[in-house]
């Protein structure tokens, strides 16, 4: 098997490519831990809104608790040759108290509305405080797109 070597992108293209990534994309991976640092992984749908990502789950399921109670998460897209992570903080808003704007975007994009399901559903707002991306090996020197919420491109 040959491998074949992406070119190099600039932190500025990378950062082009995340945020067309987080408009375009449906499903996200969800890592969270509970108190005991019990780690969990999950996909769920999101959307993004031009500041943060809006994620939907159960609040008593294991993802829903630890977002509500650790506050913080880390969320990943892409394979390992193409790779995007952002640490972000979380708000919990249930499905009466949610942004309209947020939930119908929500919808919009996914089909679907947590609102409106018997099961009962809440929101999770994530505000990116770091990002990374890379494509291979060779852009890990330069995969730092934000720290402390302030992109540095």
């Amino acid at each position: 098997m040959e491998i074949t070597k992406s070119p190099q992108r600039s932190r500025e293209q990378r950062r082009t490519d995340v945020l067309d990534r987080l408009e375009r994309e449906m499903d996200i991976w969800v890592a969270s831990a509970d108190a005991e640092g019990l780690p969990c992984l999950v996909p769920l749908w999101f959307v993004w809104d031009g500041e943060a990502v809006w994620l939907a789950t159960r609040p008593a399921n294991p993802t829903g608790r630890n977002l509500r109670e650790g506050g913080r998460t880390r969320l990943a897209l892409g394979d390992t040759r193409d790779v995007v992570l952002i640490d972000g903080v979380v708000e919990t808003y249930g499905a009466r108290e949610v942004p309209p704007v947020a939930a119908e975007a929500f919808r919009e994009k996914t089909g679907w509305d947590p609102r409106a399901d018997r099961a009962g559903y809440a929101f999770f707002r994530v505000r990116p405080r770091a990002v990374q991306a890379w494509h291979e090996v060779h852009e890990m020197p330069e995969r730092h797109l934000m720290r402390d919420g302030i992109w540095l491109v």
